[in-house]
């Protein structure tokens, strides 16, 4: 509900950091970002989401 700094980022099966997908500053509301992952392997996957008091990460799997 605050402006603050997001984070978000891909980790791969074994932790290593893929990508960034964001780490800037957002308004409150909704938003959307896409990845694309054409150039990425067919596999699981780790989403993580972190702002001040808020860390989640969920589990995806990549299929091509």
């Amino acid at each position: 509900p605050n402006y603050d700094r997001v984070s978000i980022s891909v980790y791969d099966i074994n932790g290593r950091l893929v990508t960034t997908l964001a780490n800037s500053y957002f308004h409150p509301g909704h938003h959307s970002i896409s990845w694309n992952a054409a150039s990425y392997a067919s596999g699981v996957y780790f989403i993580k989401m972190k702002s001040t008091g808020f860390l989640e990460t969920q589990k995806i799997m990549l299929i091509k």
